[in-house]
């Protein structure tokens, strides 16, 4: 496990090792000596990178999956904190290895910047060999890789790169040699030793970085775990008519409650809690609204998966309560009788309203009533409570009236007392309709004027309109004070065509 293809930089690295050791092999040189510098240079920048990239990943899980998801988040997080502190702790054994191997060199050659006693072949040796400390590392650096697989687990293991481990060699040439004669024992300079542990610590740092990423990659992974159960009823809809049979599906859903997968409705991602996304819209109109919503999640595999529901609809009716006058439910003849009509949990759009005695028209809830005969009239609403099937809702009876008749009036006035001056000054008798709610107008047809002045025979005169004729205005222009001044005999014609015959207007000059 764990010892699959290596990666580029690992096979670079364990390459120039190997050429500098067979260098090494045929002569110690300065030139030598300062290559296996400048390797160790370019491990320990390396190792620096990764350093970084490690930091980051960390970095960035903790600014959006740690804190958008602690639940689930925080176990795997704390899972590759582990691995990263195992890598550390068998790089801080290298750094004070490397620290002796300073300080027992004479410290650091500010002209080089190598150790100062870099070409010394008994240093390494009398640490490592004799000091035992080789034992040590090899048996931390093993620790260290079979721990790193057990956090990772078989599966991720397999698929893992990292070439962190210390084996003795499998071919020798002559005397069988073990892994910590090979890197630290006779012959080997003080700066290639150091050089070794750079390319431990580079090993180290990749592993790490392996092993942290697959591990925070396991929060973009489908891990849906049912733990929450619930039976569940579907109705298409919850407001029902008389007649009108009740459906619903009734099943047993489980969810990941830990999960926040993405649901979206037409294009809008959804609030999610307990695995559960929220869906509010307002009911500003009124009809039947429908929609569907998208549940994405990922799959084990690491792709998106997408799953849809079924259709839902939902029907916003206008807020209603109907209060029935029992003995004002009236139509008028000859005007229009506005009528709404609703019912709750029906749209508008699917009523349909009839009625006998009259005609009516109209349509989403407002209606004109044009009754045309004296008596009775009836309304029936009829609505789709089914795709294909019409039910009547209910049939009201209205009583059918003729207009109020009006009151006839001359200068604003029915009767009483006016100045002559007033009387002079009119040109027409007129009919208004008082206290009714309608639009309704009536034009007098016919008239017939008496002026009766004190002491003088009564003046009668006729129309055939409104308008007051020539001689009308003149017998009234001869009024005083005292004088009577009738209008009798007043026909006047309505909205229904009728002629109405009004009370008189009887005025006194003064």
């Amino acid at each position: 496990m764990a010892g699959g293809k290596e990666t580029t930089r690992q096979k670079m690295i364990n390459i120039m090792y190997l050429v500098l050791l067979a260098m090494l092999a045929l002569n110690v040189s300065d030139t030598i000596l300062e290559a296996f510098k400048t390797i160790n240079d370019s491990l320990e920048t390396s190792t620096s990178n990764v350093s970084t990239s490690v930091e980051q990943l960390f970095t960035s899980f903790e600014q959006t999956k740690l804190k958008d998801n602690p639940e689930r988040a925080k176990p795997i997080y704390e899972k590759a904190k582990q691995a990263s502190q195992l890598a550390g702790e068998l790089n801080s054994m290298i750094e004070e290895l490397k620290q002796r191997f300073i300080n027992d060199g004479g410290g650091i050659n500010e002209e080089t910047g190598d150790i100062k006693m870099r070409d010394n072949t008994d240093i390494a040796q009398s640490i490592m060999i004799n000091g035992k400390k080789a034992t040590e590392l090899k048996n931390k650096i093993n620790e260290t890789r079979e721990k790193l697989i057990e956090i990772l687990g078989p599966k991720d293991a397999e698929l893992a790169t990292f070439s962190l481990e210390a084996n003795d060699p499998k071919k020798a040439v002559g005397t069988k040699r073990s892994w910590e004669q090979v890197n630290f024992g006779e012959g080997v300079p003080l700066t290639a030793a150091m050089t070794i542990l750079s390319k431990i610590q580079a090993d180290a740092k990749n592993a790490e970085s392996d092993v942290v990423k697959r591990i925070l990659g396991q929060m973009d992974q489908a891990v849906v775990t049912l733990d929450q159960f619930e039976a569940v009823a579907v109705a298409p809809t919850s407001y029902l008519i008389q007649g009108q049979p009740y459906e619903a599906e009734v099943f047993l859903t489980a969810y990941d409650s830990k999960s926040n997968p993405t649901v979206t409705v037409g294009g809008s991602a959804l609030p999610t809690k307990d695995g559960r996304g929220l869906y509010t819209v307002s009911t500003s109109k009124e009809g039947t609204f429908t929609w569907k919503a998208n549940i994405l999640v990922k799959g084990t595999d690491g792709t998106d998966k997408t799953y849809t529901t079924k259709e839902q609809s939902y029907t916003v009716a206008r807020p209603s309560a109907v209060v029935s006058p029992d003995k004002m439910n009236v139509f008028y003849i000859g005007v229009d009788n506005p009528v709404s009509v609703s019912a709750p949990g029906i749209p508008a759009d699917k009523i349909k309203v009839s009625m006998s005695g009259g005609t009516i028209s109209g349509s989403n809830g407002k209606y004109n009533v044009r009754a045309t005969t004296p008596g009775t009239a009836k309304v029936s609403i009829t609505a789709e409570v089914a795709p294909g099937k019409s039910q009547t809702l209910s049939t009201t009876e209205f009583r059918v009236k003729r207009i109020p008749d009006p009151i006839a009036k001359f200068a604003g006035k029915s009767g009483g007392s006016m100045p002559t001056v007033a009387i002079k000054a009119q040109s027409a008798l007129f009919a208004t309709l008082e206290n009714f709610e309608f639009d309704a107008k009536f034009n007098i047809t016919k008239f017939s004027l008496i002026i009766a002045n004190p002491r003088a025979d009564a003046i009668v005169l006729s129309a055939n309109n409104n308008q007051l004729s020539p001689a009308m205005k003149n017998a009234l222009n001869g009024i005083s004070p005292g004088a009577r001044v009738i209008f009798d005999q007043i026909i006047a014609v309505g909205p229904d065509g009728s002629p109405r015959q009004l009370a008189p207007v009887a005025l006194t000059a003064n």
